[in-house]
């Protein structure tokens, strides 16, 4: 489990195919606090580190989620949000966040606001996924309050610090992004589905 408050923004330094899968490691400055098998979410994805090597960590990403997730466009050079998993004990300054992506959204618009940014993302409604106003969207791996809630799309008002410490600084139009919808959310919209059978 994660909030959604991202630690730091690391680097792709290789990727290597196996397969169906494809073997990601990150350059990091928490790496040394890292163990084999250790949960971290990257850009909202939660995989398991499978190496260690200096300040660099391996994660494997199997076909199902390089089919579901933006991890099929990541290059070497890129950057990613990290979190580590959450603390027992700890505050959750974000919301609930799982890392299991629901699908992807695209990037639509990106509005410089004098001091802070708007970002516009599309998604497919189709997908069953829905944003509610002022309810929570995870981007990225970044916990965020939703604002022009509408069926396939929806806004992120992003300030300062969250820009400059966060991938959302790289982001382009066009681009894709993870998103993760609000658990209770999607909970509720199973019961109520199930309710009209």
């Amino acid at each position: 489990m994660f909030t959604g408050i991202i630690e730091t923004l690391a680097k792709i330094t290789n990727i290597t195919k196996e397969k169906a899968n494809k073997h990601f490691e990150i350059e990091s400055n928490f790496t040394s606090e890292l163990k084999i098998d250790q949960s971290i979410a990257h850009n909202g994805v939660c995989l398991t580190v499978v190496a260690i090597n200096d300040n660099k960590h391996t994660v494997t990403a199997i076909e199902e989620t390089l089919e579901k997730t933006s991890l099929n466009d990541w290059k070497i050079g890129d950057n990613v949000n990290l979190e580590r998993c959450l603390a027992f004990g700890g505050r959750i300054d974000g919301h609930i966040v799982q890392g299991h992506v629901d699908q992807i959204g695209i990037c639509k618009k990106i509005e410089d606001k004098d001091g802070s940014w708007f970002f516009t993302f599309d998604y497919d409604e189709k997908e069953g996924n829905i944003t509610v106003e002022k309810g929570s969207i995870c981007i990225n791996g970044v916990s965020l309050t939703v604002v022009n809630a509408k069926k396939n799309e929806f806004s992120v008002a992003i300030i300062p610090y969250t820009y400059t410490h966060t991938q959302f600084q790289y982001i382009k139009v066009g681009q894709k992004v993870n998103l993760e919808f609000d658990i209770l959310g999607k909970y509720i919209k199973t019961y109520l589905k199930n309710q009209q059978i």
